[in-house]
């Protein structure tokens, strides 16, 4: 009996220190999520002409991510993690307009599983030909992570992006 009750008093300190640690990582993703939100929602409702749209999957939480559909495409797509979408994309720094990446006439093939969340979650609503506008916040592009090697200036971390993506092509 004291051998359980050993047991029993050792799993509850256990359990105890587990629940009063909490991760800094999270407090400081939660933080940037707040700012992150702040941006897109300020910037929303500067342009309220946008007409933009939340994301909304139903395994994931979405808040944040918004989609302009600035062109429908034609014909219904199924989109998988190996699908392969052939684009056009312009990408910008939200809170500057400074363009980092410029497809222009060259298009670009992607496999969906491989893009930013941001992209696997937007794409998925625009048909082949069509046009799609996202605003992303960081958790769902390159979080605090700085991306020197991303388009033509490199990202700063926590950067929340704005695309225009032009959807030329579906393969599954």
């Amino acid at each position: 009996m004291r051998r359980v009750l050993f047991i029993l008093f050792l799993s509850c300190s256990f359990l105890t220190g587990c629940i009063k640690s909490s991760d800094p990582g999270l407090a400081a993703a939660k933080a940037q999520a707040i700012i992150d939100d702040k941006i897109i929602s300020d910037y929303l409702a500067q342009h309220p002409g946008l007409n933009a749209k939340r994301v909304d999957a139903a395994t994931t939480d979405t808040v944040g991510v918004y989609y302009i559909i600035k062109q429908t495409g034609t014909g219904t797509s199924l989109f998988t993690n190996s699908t392969l979408v052939t684009v056009a994309d312009t990408g910008r720094l939200l809170t500057s307009g400074q363009i980092f990446t410029e497809t222009n006439d060259f298009h670009p093939s992607y496999i969906l599983s491989q893009v930013i969340r941001g992209w696997q979650l937007g794409i998925p609503l625009c048909q082949k030909g069509g046009i799609i506008r996202l605003l992303i916040p960081s958790r769902y592009a390159y979080g605090p992570n700085a991306q020197i090697n991303v388009g033509l200036t490199g990202l700063p971390a926590n950067a929340v992006l704005d695309f225009d993506i032009q959807l030329y092509d579906v393969t599954n």
